[in-house]
């Protein structure tokens, strides 16, 4: 059996295991110039807000909100796999909430503009909503 509702959600894990790898790459050096020890107790992330460059942040935070709403975009496409996985309004709704969440990450990890950056996200958002509908639809 096909799922072609589960290919955008894939893609969205490999490109956010991309975004962390890019992060990592960025910051673990950072890290070592600013004379930062990674073998002192706690701490989160964010602490280095302010320590860190900010571009070397941005692509932090983005893997950050990666972990955060796409979540809800991997519930819906589990569901609509389900139900109806070849629905071709579903898998269109899920392929576009992928290419905004990318052009969500590249934006954020490279000129972080937040009101440009916010339009994005909220295009992003209301795809989902309307997947979430959809899938809504489908369940009920």
């Amino acid at each position: 059996m096909s799922y072609p509702i589960l290919q955008p959600a894939v893609v969205l894990v490999i490109w956010s295991l991309f975004m962390l790898v890019w992060a990592l790459a960025l910051r673990v050096p950072a890290l070592g110039k600013a004379k930062i020890s990674m073998n002192t107790a706690g701490g989160r992330g964010s602490d280095l807000d302010g320590v860190l460059a900010d571009e070397i942040q941005w692509k932090a935070h983005n893997y950050n909100h990666l972990m955060e709403q796409p979540t809800l975009f991997y519930a819906v496409a589990l569901m609509v796999a389900v139900v109806a996985p070849s629905d071709g309004l579903s898998v269109g709704l899920a392929w576009l909430y992928v290419l905004l969440r990318v052009a969500h990450s590249i934006y954020q990890s490279t000129v972080n503009i937040v009101a440009i950056r916010a339009r994005i996200f909220v295009i992003s958002s209301s795809v989902l909503a309307l997947l979430a509908l959809r899938a809504a639809w489908l369940v009920i």
